[in-house]
């Protein structure tokens, strides 16, 4: 049996693995190894890998980074700290090919770590742009590191063969949240309520926002802005999940701490995860921010995305999205037009450009298939110009 090893570092990252990984688990010519890093290790993100547990997934390794606080220099400790403690596992466990999805530091280190230990990697979601973040040459890195290439779209397998790689080992699987929507068992409103601890208005929102990393001080300024217009919105209620460990993100905590503080009607979680997440999705009005579910998943909802900022540009994006400047004029004003009913009513024709569900199991057809011998070795792929 061929051995996968599956790192997963954060809450939404897991919510997209968890049923690949469950392919893995099933599959009769595939081993599961599993470690655990990052957020899912930290109580201040909610110690995530409880979910990973409560899920029966047997966790091979924990490779705690020592998150401490959101700066670059501690940030870079982790990382080093990282690539010491995931070579170490790589050792003990020995597997066949490590399989990582996108394009977080934590994620970086572990593939940094996979190549020095001479181990072919397979890499989810490559491809993409996201011009607004570090993640855009970390995500760009890890694919020159990889050996397979499961890629959300064709847009996004062609920009991997750009970067070198072989078309034949590029293969357009789709977005693996669509399996996640179709697969999961969803709340209706009252059971959430009790879960979550809250009442829902009759109007809502969702919003989640994460540091703008190629921006210095441009994450508090922003978030500052859809803060000031939400407070044009008071009878709306305001679901927060919280940021990401990434720079700046101590900021964004602390100013939906004291938003949340100020108004009766806003509510914020440290993770959701993905049954409550979709749950939530179909309840609310429309989703606020420039987080990337608002363009792969929420448009499967055909609820509106207003997306913020340049964080998610250069991504494909759905009709249901709505883009807008980083002000308060703007977010207002975008708000207005996706809860307009003629917004709305366009809604029903929406299609989602990731393609369809079955990403998972396209996935573990191919690891089943192909051959991990002579992987290691890459001749660079040239294109004609």
């Amino acid at each position: 049996m061929k051995k996968i090893c599956v790192v997963t570092g954060t809450r939404a990252e897991y919510g997209l693995l968890k049923h690949l990984m469950r392919g893995i688990q099933n599959s009769k010519k595939l081993e599961l190894q599993i470690i655990v890093t990052g957020m899912h290790l930290s109580k201040k993100f909610g110690y995530t890998i409880n979910e990973i547990l409560d899920d029966k997934f047997k966790i091979d390794h924990k490779v705690d980074i020592k998150l401490v606080n959101d700066t670059s220099l501690n940030i870079s400790k982790s990382m080093g700290i990282g690539i010491e403690k995931f070579s170490s596992c790589f050792k003990k466990l020995n597997p066949d090919l490590v399989l990582v999805l996108g394009d977080r530091y934590e994620i970086f280190a572990a593939a940094i770590s996979a190549m020095l230990s001479r181990i072919p990697i397979a890499h989810l979601h490559g491809g993409e742009a996201t011009e607004g973040l570090i993640d855009e040459p970390i995500r760009h890195s890890i694919t020159k590191m990889s050996h397979l290439h499961f890629v959300a779209s064709e847009e996004y397998k062609n920009r991997v063969i750009q970067l070198g790689e072989d078309p034949k080992k590029v293969f357009n699987v789709g977005a693996l949240g669509l399996d996640s929507i179709s697969k999961e068992e969803l709340y209706d409103q009252k059971d959430l309520e009790n879960i979550l601890d809250m009442s829902f208005c009759d109007r809502n929102f969702l919003v989640t926002f994460h540091p703008v990393t190629l921006e210095k001080n441009s994450s508090k300024n922003q978030f500052k802005e859809i803060l000031n217009a939400l407070m044009k919105f008071k009878d709306f209620g305001v679901i927060f999940t919280m940021p990401n460990s990434d720079l700046d993100g101590e900021i964004l905590f602390s100013m939906i701490k004291n938003f949340v503080k100020s108004r009766s009607n806003a509510f914020a979680f440290e993770s959701l995860g993905q049954q409550k997440y979709f749950s939530c999705l179909k309840i609310v009005d429309l989703v606020i921010g420039n987080s990337s579910s608002g363009l792969i998943e929420v448009p499967s909802f055909k609820i509106p995305t207003i997306n913020i900022g340049d964080r998610q540009r250069g991504r494909l994006k759905a009709a249901s999205v709505i883009d807008c400047n980083p002000s308060e004029s703007a977010i207002t004003k975008s708000i207005k037009r996706g809860l307009s009913p003629s917004f709305r009513s366009s809604l029903k024709k929406v299609n989602n450009p990731y393609g369809k569900k079955g990403a998972s199991s396209r996935i573990v057809s191919v690891l089943e298939s192909v051959s991990f011998k002579n992987l290691l070795k890459k001749e660079f792929y040239n294109i004609s110009f």
